[in-house]
Order: C-alpha cells, then structure tokens, then sequence
C-alpha cells in the first residue's frame, strides 16, 4: 500500500483537492439556494408543506438513479456531479434554515421593527445570526453526505476521489484492485473529517458567545 500511494502521490492529491472542491463549490451553492427558499418559506408559510416534503422525498432518490436521469441532460462529466452533490446538499440545509428562521423570538423581531429596522435589515442582523447555528448543523450534515454522493458521481466520471473507488472495484482480482478502494474510501473519509473540522471552527468564529452560551 505504502508504495502504491507513493508511486501515485501526485495524482492522488490532485483527486483528492477535486473532491473537496467538487463538494465545496457545491455545498456553497447549495447554501445559498437553501437559505434563500427558506427566507421565502417563512415569509409564505403555506409553503411550508411543500419544503418538507421536497427534503424528505429528495433525500430518498437513489444517487445512482438521479445520475441516471441527469445524464440525458447534462452529459456524461464533471456537471453532472456537480448537479448531483447540489441538489442532495440542498436538502438538509433548507430543512435546518427552515427551522432555525422559525424559531427565532418573535419579540427580538418585534424589537427589531421598534429599533426601526426594516424586513431586510431585520433578516441580516436578527433572524439569520440568531438561525446561523442551526443552518451551520445542516451545512455540517449537507457536507457530511455530499462528500460520498462525489465519489458515487465518479461513475458519470465526475472527478474526485470516487474514481480509485471505481477503478478498484472494475479490477477485482487484480493486484492493485484493494489499492485503489482502499485509497479512494480513506481518502473521502478524511476529507470528510477534515471538512467538519474546518466547520466547526467556522462555527466558532461566526456565532456569537451570546448564542454559544
């Protein structure tokens, strides 16, 4: 093993810095879509409904099946997992932004319209920094997921670490077949880890001690 991964360190770090950026742009998209609906949500709630059940029923789409129905449409490649790592990291994020909007005290908000804040001000400086733990947990979870729906989209030859999995699985018996899945499942698990590392710190830096205590 220790010589596989020498002789191939290049590459593999190449895929590896795919992988996180694949799922990086994508949960970065997704983010932004997420809070965005979910801003929509809680100023019409009789969509409410609508959202639920788009993150429950999303989330029990196959991966493979969703490549499958995508490939028609965005061609075999990188966009079609790019699509596919988004729209599953959508999921947990709006359904977390939904709550976390919800639950913010509607007497800070009351206060907040009495201090003359307008609906935009009142979402950017109440609403979102008192929901921005909840939104980070989905983020954290979105992340989470994504990272193994990038090494599945390596079957429509998305790129990442996803393609060692693939390779070693197409040469079993081979000699360098447990190699490659091993090299590629290691190495999205410490992606992974190293992601929600990075997250958390990110969490700390961004919500206020008022919150975290």
């Amino acid at each position: 093993m220790g010589q596989f991964v020498q002789e191939r360190w290049e590459a593999i770090a190449f895929n590896t810095y795919q992988h996180a950026s694949l799922v990086l742009q994508a949960v970065l998209l997704a983010t932004l879509l997420a809070v965005a609906l979910a801003v929509v949500v809680v100023k019409v709630p009789r969509l409410q409904g609508a959202a639920n059940m788009l993150s429950a029923v999303g989330l029990t789409i196959p991966s493979f099946a969703l490549i499958g129905l995508l490939l028609p449409l965005t061609s075999i490649g990188p966009t079609t997992g790019f699509v596919a790592v988004a729209f599953y990291a959508v999921l947990p994020i709006l359904r977390n932004a939904v709550v976390g909007l919800q639950n913010v005290d509607a007497q800070l908000l009351e206060s907040a319209r009495g201090l003359g804040m307008g609906e935009v001000a009142s979402l950017w400086r109440v609403r979102l920094p008192l929901a921005w733990p909840v939104i980070l947990a989905g983020i954290r979870t979105s992340t989470q997921m994504s990272m193994g729906v990038a090494a599945i989209a390596a079957y429509a030859l998305g790129p990442g670490l996803g393609t060692y999995i693939f390779t070693g699985l197409g040469q079993i018996g081979g000699a360098d077949a447990v190699n490659y899945a091993v090299v590629g499942t290691v190495g999205v698990v410490l992606v992974a880890l190293v992601a929600d590392g990075l997250l958390m710190l990110l969490g700390r830096a961004t919500t206020s001690k008022g919150i975290r205590a």
